[in-house]
């Protein structure tokens, strides 16, 4: 149903949102607090490549510089068609947001020492390409295995329910 954050291709059409790349790793190993829908600056060959569905946040995250929210290290490879004119695949991009938007989020890095991750790379309804970042915590080692053990429960919960019902 839904893209891998390894760059599998973009799937999953809903309310005309095309995801491109979904990073299901941070929710394993962060406690989402907050979530914002940014915009992303980039270049046209950028986009091109985006819409082939290849793309990859697993390693990426959103840092301060200079009063600006940044976007670093994600990848979107270069588009084969672009040949000079290509850009820098793990090249730093800046991320739109409105001005309390950003000083929500940089009150959480530096006063509560919360990290930036982004979640979900997506076209939306009119075609723009959104980024979802969340102001996160980074869980525990028991605090992913309480989530493990949460997640086999319901399996087994739903599993038990299905066979008798």
């Amino acid at each position: 149903m839904s893209s891998k954050s390894g760059g599998a291709k973009a799937s999953r059409k809903q309310d005309g949102i095309k995801v491109i790349s979904d990073n299901r790793r941070a929710r394993y190993d962060y406690e989402i607090l907050q979530t914002f829908e940014a915009g992303i600056e980039l270049k046209g060959s950028e986009v091109k490549s985006l819409r082939t569905g290849h793309t990859n946040l697993a390693e990426a995250y959103a840092a301060m510089k200079g009063g600006e929210l940044w976007l670093i290290n994600s990848n979107i490879p270069e588009y084969r068609e672009a040949n000079r004119f290509n850009h820098e695949p793990k090249r730093p991009r800046k991320l739109l947001l409105n001005r309390s938007e950003i000083d929500k989020l940089s009150n959480g890095v530096l006063k509560e020492h919360l990290t930036i991750i982004p979640l979900k790379l997506f076209f939306n309804g009119r075609g723009r390409c959104k980024v979802d970042i969340a102001l996160a915590r980074g869980k525990k080692l028991h605090d992913k295995r309480e989530t493990l053990k949460e997640r086999q429960w319901d399996r087994e919960k739903s599993r038990v329910l299905r066979d008798r019902g």
